[in-house]
């Protein structure tokens, strides 16, 4: 049975293994960094003050969107990955921690 090594990142002082691998060429693994949230947006003018639109039977598909900034009403809804900072900006919860 061997013994446990230390790696070579530490070994030559780097802060994380990340760092050591971009300092020697190669592609970094793991994760993303930080989590990504997905939010709705209008197609129209990027807003994401979007909702659905109701109509119909109850338990049927809701696939009609509606901008409640420009009007802008219909079903090709954008879709954007945004960061935790902009995701909070989106939804106005950062602006209330900072009062």
């Amino acid at each position: 049975m061997s013994k446990l090594e230390t790696p070579e990142w530490i070994k030559e002082g780097y802060d994380s293994k990340a760092d050591w691998e971009k300092a020697h060429g190669k592609e970094t693994t793991g994760k993303k960094e930080g989590k990504k949230f997905r939010i709705k947006a209008c197609p129209k003018c990027g807003s994401s003050e979007v909702s659905v639109v109701l109509v119909g039977e109850e338990g049927k598909k809701a696939d009609t969107w509606e901008c409640r900034k420009c009007g802008w009403k219909g079903r090709d809804i954008e879709t954007k990955e945004v960061g935790e900072d902009e995701f909070l900006k989106a939804t106005g919860e950062g602006e209330n921690e900072h009062k």
